[in-house]
Parts: C-alpha cells; sequence; structure tokens
C-alpha cells in the first residue's frame, strides 16, 4: 500500500511539475470560469428595457404629448429619433436604428378633445421575439391604461349617459417576423457563429498541430513563400466554412422555413470579409499558442464573449454599458446584423453599410496582422 501510495504522488509530482512549467494554459484554465462568471452575470439579462423608439407626431397637441410621455415615462421605451412621417419610420426599423416606432395620426388630440375614438400605429421590429413580445405587452398595457384614464375624465365631465367606447385604439404591426417564430430570429445568428467557429478553431488546430508534428518546419525549408503557405493552407478551410453557410442556410429555409428574404451574392460577399477576419483570428491563436490545448483555451476567449456579447442569445439593448460596448470589439456583433437584415429584411448593401465598414476594416486588418505575425515566426 505504501509502495502504491509512494508511485501514485510521483506520478501527481510529475503532472504537477508539467503544470507549472506550462504557465500559459495554467492561467488559461484559471482565468476562464472568472471570465464566464462575469458575462453569465452582467450580460444575461432576462428583463428588456429601454427599447429603442422612433415616434412621428403629427397631432402636436398636448394629447399626444401625454401618451409619448406615458411610453417613454416607463422603462420599456427609451425614445431615441423623431420622425416625420410613416414612411421614415419604416426606414429606421429597416435600418435597425430602433426596434419601436409610434405613429400618431394628425387628427388624434382634436378626437381625444370632442369626444370621438382615433387609431394609433405601432410598429414592432420582430427579428428578436424577445424585445418584440415585451414591447408589445408595453403598448397595450399603456395604451389600455391611457384610454381608460380619458373615459373617466369624460365622465366625469359629461355623467354617466354617454356611450362608452375607447378613445385610443392601438393597432401593433410586426414586420420581418410577423409569426413571431423565434427560430427566424436563432437561424441567421447560427449561419453568423458557425462561420465564426469553423474558420477559427480549424486554422488555429491545423497550424498548431504542424508545429507539434514538426512537420511546419520541413515545409518551412522548402523554395514555397510564406504568402503561398498561409494561402494554401487557409483556401480548404474557406471551402469548408462556406459548405457549413449553404448547409445551414439551406436547412433553415427547407426544414424550419426560413428563407432568404435578401440577396444571396450579397450574404456570399459579405461572409467572405467576414471569413477574412475569422481565419486572422485562427492563425493569430496558432502564433501564440504551442499546442492545441493552449490554442482551445484562446479560441474560448473568443468564441464565448461572441455567443454572450454579440446578440447572438440575448438582446444586446439589453445589457449593462460596459458589456454592451463591448460588444462592438466583436465582428460577429456586425455580421449578426447583416446576416439578419439580409435573410429576414431582405436590406441592401445600402441600408447595411454602418454594420459593413467596422467589419471589413477590422476583418481586412487582422488577417493581413496575422499573416505578417505568422511570416516573422518563420
Amino acid at each position: 500500500m505504501r509502495q502504491s501510495f509512494h508511485r501514485i504522488m510521483t506520478i501527481v509530482r510529475k503532472e504537477w511539475i508539467h503544470i507549472i512549467r506550462d504557465p500559459r494554459t495554467l492561467s488559461l484554465v484559471i482565468i476562464m470560469p472568472v471570465m464566464m462568471l462575469f458575462l453569465l452575470g452582467y450580460a444575461v439579462a432576462n428583463d428588456v428595457k429601454d427599447i429603442p423608439l422612433a415616434v412621428a407626431d403629427l397631432s402636436h397637441t398636448d394629447a399626444s404629448r401625454t401618451l409619448i410621455d406615458k411610453l417613454t415615462g416607463s422603462e420599456f421605451f427609451l425614445y431615441t429619433h423623431a420622425a416625420q412621417s410613416e414612411d421614415e419610420i419604416l426606414k429606421m426599423l429597416d435600418e435597425g436604428t430602433v426596434k419601436a416606432g409610434l405613429f400618431i395620426p394628425e387628427n388624434y388630440g382634436r378626437e381625444i378633445y370632442t369626444g370621438g375614438s382615433t387609431t394609433i400605429q405601432f410598429y414592432i421590429d420582430g427579428t428578436n421575439p424577445t424585445i418584440a413580445q415585451t414591447a408589445q405587452l408595453a403598448a397595450e398595457t399603456i395604451s389600455q391604461s391611457l384610454s381608460q384614464e380619458i373615459l373617466i375624465q369624460r365622465l366625469e365631465r359629461s355623467g354617466t349617459g354617454m356611450q362608452i367606447s375607447l378613445p385610443v385604439d392601438a393597432r401593433l404591426r410586426y414586420l420581418y417576423n410577423p409569426d413571431m417564430k423565434r427560430m427566424n430570429f436563432m437561424i441567421p445568428g447560427l449561419v453568423a457563429i458557425i462561420l465564426q467557429i469553423q474558420a477559427l478553431l480549424l486554422t488555429a488546430f491545423a497550424i498548431v498541430r504542424e508545429r507539434e508534428q514538426g512537420t511546419l518546419e520541413q515545409l518551412i525549408v522548402t523554395p514555397i513563400k510564406s504568402w503561398e503557405l498561409m494561402l494554401g493552407k487557409i483556401l480548404p478551410f474557406v471551402v469548408v466554412a462556406f459548405i457549413n453557410v449553404v448547409m445551414t442556410v439551406a436547412v433553415g429555409a427547407v426544414w424550419f422555413g426560413v428563407k432568404v428574404v435578401g440577396s444571396y451574392a450579397l450574404l456570399a460577399g459579405l461572409s467572405l470579409i467576414f471569413l477574412l477576419g475569422s481565419l486572422g483570428l485562427g492563425v493569430f491563436i496558432s502564433n501564440i499558442s504551442k499546442t492545441q490545448m493552449q490554442a482551445m483555451y484562446m479560441a474560448s476567449f473568443i468564441m464565448i464573449p461572441a455567443f454572450i456579447l454579440a446578440g447572438l442569445l440575448f438582446p444586446r439593448e439589453n445589457m449593462p454599458g460596459l458589456a454592451y460596448y463591448a460588444g462592438y470589439l466583436l465582428p460577429v456583433t456586425y455580421f449578426l446584423e447583416i446576416v439578419r437584415g439580409i435573410i429576414l429584411k431582405g436590406a441592401d448593401f445600402v441600408i447595411l453599410w454602418k454594420w459593413i465598414w467596422p467589419m471589413a476594416v477590422f476583418s481586412i486588418v487582422v488577417f493581413f496582422a496575422s499573416v505578417l505575425m505568422f511570416h516573422k515566426r518563420l
């Protein structure tokens, strides 16, 4: 028994020495749970509030201002944009500038003051069912509460002999996802995440594996140039990533009914730009990792924030300030908006431009910087 214990402790000591000699992996193992705790604790929230709201008030009366105050006075809506027409509201919803829009007709105040009834139009971006359902419940509740207050005031002025009807009829219209299916929200997001994971992990692991097996040095001594080596190694991963995108889009359309409303060519072209950045990150990880275990942990530092902070599962509008702005450091945040815009809204290049240019800058800079860094390590 004593000899067995001695042998076990010898192995334990040996393994502990290996851990101590690899502080990079040790630090990743220790830091990872702490990072996940912070991300899950601060970014994953269930309460939706401060939904960006555009308002087109054609009435410009005390009654219309009261309605706006009722909506913006709650914690659900944040009055961010003033529109001049119904078409302007729809344009903001197309661009993703706001998530909800309120159109108040010109006769609103007159009908309220004269004892009549009027209709207001409330638009909701249905691409994210969580936000849309919250906006629906809040809008209906607030409009009904306002109608009750107006009715009470009328009864106090005129007695009980008048005909009672709701003075404010709030009509809700869901855009882009009228059936409120959560799958319509998830499928486009999965396209972006699959592309990110495929490019990131395959590139990082392939180069690290070459280094561990000693075959990378054999390639170095050949006449092949460094950029030719890099291009030859990443092109297969481009093909694999695009096959996964095509399969995901096809399955989403055929099986789940989430069809691409916009341009397939635009989706493919912007996917390629995003892929450059993901491949660049994979090359960067391969340059600072000596083992596949290190590469896996380093990749997790990118993938976990991508799942949580980019808006795949949880609305970014509901995240605290630090987590919200940290999402802008991830290119997948922009690509998620692009993919959902093309698939669900049929958005074109002009509408998506505000998401395209930061993603393109990041992807191009990271890709070429990573290739140059790899060149220096050869």
